[in-house]
C-alpha cells in the first residue's frame, strides 16, 4: 500500500500544478503579462491554472459612481489543461503498472488521496487568483472626463469557489477515467478489465488523433515563427492555447462549421486567416470554404484530416481482437469520434467582451470596446463526426485483416497446409 499513500499523492499533485504553472507563466510571459501593473503576473498565472481545470473565474468592473464598466471572458487555455492532463495521468498509473489486476477499494483509495489533496489545492487556487487593475485611458479627453467624475475604469477577476472546486473535480475524474481506459499495462479490477478491453483500442485512437494533431501545430507554428517573426506570439499560442487552434481546425476537416466575430481592437491569439474570417460587420461563419476565400491552403485540412482518421482507424483495429468484425470497428469509431467531436466543441467555445460606458449610456472608452466569440455548431459537427468515424472504421478495419491474418498464421503455424484443398 506504501506505493499509493498519502506521500506519493501529494508528490503527484504537486508535479502536477508544477507544470501547469511553468507552462501558464511561459505563456502569459510571451504574450506581455510579466508587464502587469501592481504584481499581478503570479495571480494571472494561477487564474490561468484555475480555468484549465473548468474553474470558474469572473471579470469585474468598476467605474466610479457614474459610470460602469463590463467585461467577460470564457475560454480554457488548453496547453495548460493538456500538460496537467498528460502529468496527472501518467503519475496515476504508474503504481498501477507491471500488475494484472488491482482490487477496486485499492484503486478507490488511491484516487481518493489524489482527489482530496487536489480538492486542497484548488482551494489555494481560488483564493490566490484575484486582483483587479485599472484602465489607462492615455491622455485626452477621455482621461479629463474620467476624472471629472471619478469614473476610473477598473477591470478584476476573481473565482467563484465552489463551481471551480466542482469543476475541478470533474475534471479530475474524467482524466483518471481517460487513463484507465487507454492505459495498456496498468493493473484494475477484473470487472473493469472485460469493459477495459473492447473500449480501449478507440479510447487510445482517439487520445493518439489529438496528439498528433497537438504535435502538428507545434511544428506548424514553430516553421511560421523561423519564417515569418513574431516568434512571442507563436510561443503564447503553444503554451496558452495551441489544442485551442488545431482541435477546431480537426472539426473544420470533417466538414463542420463554427459560427463567430472579431469587434474591437481586442483579439484572441488565432492564425492570421481566422482573424480575418472573424473581423466583420455580422456574425461569420467558419469551414473550410471561408477560410479558403482568404487562404486555399486552407483545403488541406480535409486531407490531412482524412489520413489521420484512416492511420487511427488501422491502428484501432490492428490493437482489437481478430474477431471483433469490421462493422463492429466502425460503430466504435463513429462513437468515439462523435464523443471526441462533441468535447472538442464544448472545451473549444470563445467568449470575451470588454465595455465602458457613461451615464449608462454609450461606450466611454471608444476603441477600449471590444467582443471576441467562436461557437460551433454543435449538432452537424456531431453527426459529421459519427460518419467520419463510421467510413474510416470500416476501412481502417479492412486494411488490418491481413495483419490479423499473418498473426494467426504465426500463432498456429502449418494450419494452411493441414487445411484441405
Amino acid at each position: 500500500m506504501s506505493r499509493h499513500g498519502w506521500a506519493r499523492a501529494l508528490v503527484l499533485v504537486l508535479t502536477t500544478l508544477v507544470a501547469m504553472f511553468v507552462v501558464a507563466a511561459l505563456g502569459l510571459w510571451a504574450a506581455g503579462a510579466a508587464d502587469l501593473p501592481d504584481g499581478a503576473f503570479g495571480r494571472v498565472v494561477a487564474a490561468t491554472v484555475v480555468t484549465s481545470v473548468g474553474g470558474s473565474v469572473e471579470l469585474a468592473g468598476n467605474a466610479g459612481a457614474l459610470a460602469e464598466s463590463r467585461a467577460g471572458l470564457n475560454v480554457l487555455p488548453l496547453s495548460v489543461t493538456l500538460t496537467g492532463a498528460l502529468v496527472l495521468g501518467a503519475g496515476f498509473l504508474r503504481p498501477l503498472r507491471r500488475r494484472a489486476v488491482a482490487p477496486a477499494g485499492e484503486l478507490a483509495g488511491w484516487a481518493g488521496r489524489i482527489a482530496l489533496l487536489w480538492l486542497l489545492a484548488l482551494i489555494g487556487l481560488a483564493f490566490a487568483a484575484r486582483q483587479t487593475f485599472a484602465v489607462n485611458l492615455g491622455e485626452g479627453v477621455l482621461n479629463d472626463i474620467s476624472g471629472l467624475f471619478g469614473a476610473e475604469p477598473r477591470v478584476g477577476f476573481t473565482t467563484d469557489v465552489p463551481l471551480t472546486l466542482l469543476f475541478g473535480l470533474l475534471w479530475l475524474a474524467g482524466v483518471l477515467v481517460l487513463a484507465l481506459l487507454v492505459a495498456s499495462g496498468a493493473a484494475v479490477p477484473g470487472r473493469f478489465a472485460r469493459h477495459q478491453r473492447s473500449v480501449r483500442p478507440a479510447a487510445q485512437a482517439m487520445v493518439v488523433l489529438l496528439l498528433v494533431y497537438v504535435v502538428v501545430g507545434i511544428v506548424v507554428a514553430l516553421v511560421t515563427a523561423a519564417t515569418h517573426g513574431h516568434v512571442a506570439e507563436r510561443f503564447a499560442v503553444i503554451l496558452l492555447g495551441l489544442p485551442n487552434v488545431v482541435w477546431p481546425a480537426l472539426t473544420i476537416g470533417l466538414g463542420a462549421s463554427w459560427n463567430g466575430r472579431v469587434d474591437g481592437p481586442f483579439g484572441l491569439p488565432m492564425p492570421h486567416v481566422l482573424d480575418q474570417v472573424l473581423r466583420t460587420p455580422e456574425v461569420s461563419t467558419v469551414n473550410v470554404g471561408t477560410l479558403a476565400d482568404y487562404d486555399s491552403r486552407s483545403w488541406w485540412l480535409v486531407p490531412v484530416a482524412a489520413v489521420l482518421l484512416l492511420a487511427v482507424a488501422f491502428r484501432m483495429a490492428a490493437r482489437s481482437p481478430a474477431d471483433v468484425r469490421a462493422w463492429q470497428h466502425a460503430v466504435r469509431m463513429a462513437v468515439a469520434l462523435a464523443l471526441t467531436v462533441l468535447m472538442i466543441c464544448l472545451l473549444g467555445r470563445i467568449s470575451a467582451h470588454y465595455g465602458l460606458s457613461l451615464f449608462g449610456i454609450g461606450d466611454l472608452g471608444g476603441g477600449l470596446s471590444g467582443e471576441v466569440f467562436l461557437k460551433p455548431r454543435l449538432g452537424p459537427a456531431v453527426g459529421l463526426g459519427a460518419l467520419w468515424g463510421l467510413v474510416m472504421g470500416f476501412l481502417g478495419a479492412l486494411l488490418a485483416r491481413p495483419l490479423h491474418r499473418r498473426t494467426a498464421d504465426r500463432a498456429h503455424p502449418g494450419t494452411a497446409d493441414r487445411a484441405p484443398r
